[in-house]
């Protein structure tokens, strides 16, 4: 990360919204990560490990206005698909925007929270809260959502991300953090060389087939005999993945183990913790699209959520939030070097 006056406080403008209110950004620092938040989709820009960065982020907070893939951001209010941006609840059909070629609803549609500016509400040395509302029929969705994500460094190696939400009518909820990871990005945090050589561990026994759309079919498939079969460390090689892997049937109370990453070249490994019954993996096919520079396959997502297009298939785990429910969900991301494993 770029240096600072180390006597700043507190987030400090960065750059201006379109409707000319300012874009902040909070750092944190400790236990061997650098970490640059801002408050545009309350954004993960920078997530540096031992001096290096792990993450796509871009220098210009402009670009996460319009044109970034959801770099490191807060996607919602529905991450992943809804087919045909339909859904009923309780008895009333939802028509949303399908912001995916026209054919899906995509990570809470083209306004979503990933391009709204959120407000840090918290501000400290090693952690920092932001706050967002989303009213009551913003985007397509029912119900007023108010949302709040807290950024921690907890640990060694460990940042650690608290998604919590509350609504005042019946609604689906499903927030994720979207951040793109290489673990051999070069100082200047712009992608020399493909995920290919990154080596992939997901504990998940089962996955979520899809059709042509990548919307899941329904079924809940065994990975065994397949190449979704991840749970031995393997190759990414070529392999093309947009898929949600079944990590549970419930979203638990503390986060648990649920991917692992190595890649050839980095003594770096980076563990995904998360609460959660599911965790898309998803290859960066379609970075080359956005216009930033980066190449396809240039880093992975692996993007902590409910199942997809859980709304519209009863037996999944349900999406839905109720007056008086909490939505939690907490993702860590650990990492930690060869000598230190």
């Amino acid at each position: 990360m770029s240096p600072r006056d180390p006597s700043t406080r507190g987030p400090v403008p960065v750059g201006t919204m379109p409707d000319g209110s300012p874009i902040l950004e909070a750092r944190l620092e400790g236990d061997g990560l650098g970490v640059a938040i801002l408050s545009l989709g309350a954004v993960l820009r920078r997530l540096d490990f031992q001096g290096r960065p792990m993450v796509l982020g871009r220098d210009d907070p402009h670009d996460y206005v319009a044109r970034t893939p959801q770099c490191g951001a807060i996607v919602g209010r529905f991450a992943n698909r809804i087919a045909g941006g339909r859904f009923s609840l309780d008895g009333t059909a939802y028509q949303l925007p399908r912001n995916e070629a026209g054919r899906a609803h995509l990570h809470g549609g083209a306004e979503g929270f990933s391009r709204r500016n959120w407000t840090f509400t918290e501000v400290g040395p090693r952690s920092v809260t932001l706050a967002y509302r989303a009213e009551d029929g913003e985007e397509g969705y029912p119900g007023a959502l108010g949302v709040a994500c807290t950024y921690a460094i907890t640990g060694p190696g460990t940042l650690r991300i608290t998604l919590t939400a509350t609504t005042d009518k019946p609604t689906v909820v499903n927030l994720t953090n979207h951040s793109y990871f290489n673990l051999t990005l070069p100082p200047d945090g712009v992608p020399a060389s493909t995920i290919d050589d990154h080596v992939i561990a997901i504990a998940a026994e089962s996955y979520l087939p899809v059709d042509e759309g990548l919307i899941p079919t329904g079924e809940v498939a065994p990975v065994a005999g397949t190449r979704f079969d991840l749970r031995r460390p393997t190759r990414i090689g070529t392999h093309a993945f947009d898929h949600a892997f079944v990590v549970g049937r419930e979203t638990i109370a503390e986060p648990r183990p649920v991917a692992r990453v190595t890649a050839a070249g980095s003594d770096v490994t980076l563990t995904v913790l998360a609460t959660a019954p599911a965790v898309q993996l998803y290859d960066g096919a379609q970075l080359a699209r956005a216009g930033l520079g980066y190449a396809a396959r240039s880093a992975l997502c692996l993007e902590p959520e409910a199942y997809p297009d859980a709304p519209n298939h009863p037996g999944f785990p349900s999406a839905v939030l109720c007056p008086g429910e909490t939505y939690r969900q907490i993702i860590a991301y650990r990492f930690t070097t060869e000598t230190a494993r």
